[in-house]
């Protein structure tokens, strides 16, 4: 009962992955367009440098969004091209898309949320104005290392005591 369960869920699993599996094939099987926009990192700092990583994109292409300027996009291979972007400065924070238009290719493809821009925090100076142990972590820790020692001697006497009944 255990194996046909199993089975039947592992069918199922495989006809979903079936029907979600992209269909453009040209006639020679090769893609039509661009089929996978990767971005990594996913989540970035205004300033930063973006990996764009495109597949069905074999001659290259260009990858736009609103918190990078175009990017030219070349092939490293197959069907696959790749571009690194750099973050505006004052992009806004949250999630971005990423458009892709690859050489010869009739269609572009937008990948929305591609990536999530972080941006500053805004706090007041709260304790960022020390560098290293401020005098308020040596008195703790010092005092842990106190108590720490206090045990141990009186672990060591208690120990000792009963060694000699």
């Amino acid at each position: 009962m255990r194996t046909t369960r199993a089975l039947v869920a592992a069918a199922t699993a495989v006809a979903a992955l079936g029907i979600a599996a992209p269909a453009a094939v040209a006639r020679d099987g090769m893609p039509i367009g661009p089929s996978n926009i990767v971005a990594m990192p996913s989540v970035i700092p205004r300033g930063g440098q973006l990996t764009i990583t495109v597949d069905g994109c074999p001659s290259g292409g260009t990858a736009t969004s609103d918190a990078f300027r175009p990017t030219r996009l070349t092939p490293v291979g197959g069907s696959t091209a790749k571009g690194h972007a750099t973050i505006d400065r004052h992009a806004r924070p949250g999630a971005h898309s990423i458009t892709v238009l690859c050489v010869g290719a009739g269609r572009p493809l937008t990948n929305p949320n591609a990536y999530t821009v972080i941006g500053g925090v805004r706090g007041g100076l709260g304790g960022s104005t020390s560098t290293g142990a401020t005098p308020t972590d040596m008195a703790i820790g010092g005092g842990l290392i106190a108590v720490a020692v206090v045990g141990g001697g009186v672990f060591w006497m208690r120990r000792r005591a009963e060694k000699r009944i």
